[in-house]
């Protein structure tokens, strides 16, 4: 049996560039507050009437053409996001369908962590049923934050991000361990209070209800780091590989801080860590194939690399997963 390997990546951002400063000047913050804080300098927003299937449809053709395969080879379309274009239908399909694609498609709402785990189901149908998977990640953030609220509104951005997972002859390539984790005692750091079948919107529900609210800055901080970490410690002692032995560590771009914060603790240097924060904040679940296909495109990786991949956010969900390129 052999493995899987990542034919092709992409990714795709909005036009619209927001700066720090415009969010500082709104919400009375000295100048630089944002970017001692976060490691953001600046984000994008998506246009009115753009959709997140927009988003996503640009960094998917994007990942097909440099695959080069046959639309029919493509067995699987998962599309993670949080800001889907309707509650129902999912997005997937009409992506799928924009695409040319007829495979089966469906939604996987994972938060931030959620690109980690389609990623990881999409592997395992490749190596099962032999046909290719297509893997996208997509969020429109600035339609769900709080513009108010400094907690939410200087982090979150929109964008999409890309792969497409095919079979390989090599046996040695492809996923060497994953550890997907969860703890729902903090299911409720980070969430959009309403709009749910738990809490319906309501005419007189306050708009602010849904929006998302981030309780604990602090605690959503240390349980993240905590969640990457050891999903972290968990695939490298299960591959058998050294920290020093990974080639690309792609971590959730969450906010700078943390970033270093699990990259610190594993002893892995900034040299051999992606990040788009600065440019791009953070999309949630597109941060790491966003990350993948700009650093394929700069030529940062190769045949044989070993990435490590590190997520977790809302829910709490997370976990990390080792992939030989």
């Amino acid at each position: 049996m052999g493995g899987t390997r990542i034919a092709g990546l992409g990714h795709h951002a909005p036009a619209r560039v927001v700066a720090n400063a415009e969010i500082e000047a709104r919400l009375g913050l000295d100048e630089g507050w944002i970017a001692r804080r976060t490691g953001i300098r600046e984000r994008r927003w998506a246009a009115p009437g753009e959709a997140v299937s927009d988003l996503a449809v640009p960094a998917a053709a994007m990942a097909l053409a440099q695959a080069g395969i046959a639309p029919d080879a493509v067995g699987l379309v998962l599309l993670a996001t949080s800001t889907p274009d309707h509650l129902l239908p999912p997005t997937a399909p009409i992506v799928a369908h924009r695409l040319g694609l007829s495979c089966g498609a469906v939604d996987l709402t994972g938060a931030c962590a959620g690109f980690l785990y389609a990623f990881v189901l999409a592997e395992g149908f490749v190596r099962t049923t032999g046909r290719a998977a297509l893997v996208i990640a997509a969020n429109i953030l600035s339609r769900r934050i709080d513009p108010d609220d400094r907690m939410t509104a200087a982090l979150f951005a929109d964008a999409a991000g890309a792969l497409v997972l095919a079979p390989d002859p090599r046996p040695e390539a492809g996923l060497l361990a994953s550890a997907l984790a969860s703890d729902g005692a903090g299911y409720d750091l980070i969430q959009i209070p309403a709009g749910g079948s738990r809490r319906a919107m309501t005419a007189d529900t306050p708009a602010r209800e849904g929006r998302m609210v981030m309780r604990d800055g602090r605690a959503v901080f240390a349980a993240a780091v905590d969640i990457m970490v050891s999903s972290c410690r968990q695939v490298l002692w299960d591959a058998g590989i050294a920290a020093k032995e990974i080639t690309c560590f792609a971590p959730h771009q969450a906010n700078g801080r943390m970033i270093a914060a699990v990259a610190g603790r594993l002893a892995i240097g900034p040299e051999r860590t992606l990040s788009t924060l600065a440019e791009f904040g953070n999309t949630s679940a597109a941060t790491i194939p966003f990350s993948l296909s700009q650093a394929k495109a700069a030529r940062r990786l190769g045949q044989g690399d070993l990435l490590l991949l590190a997520a977790a956010g809302a829910g709490l969900a997370g976990g990390a997963a080792i992939y030989r390129l």
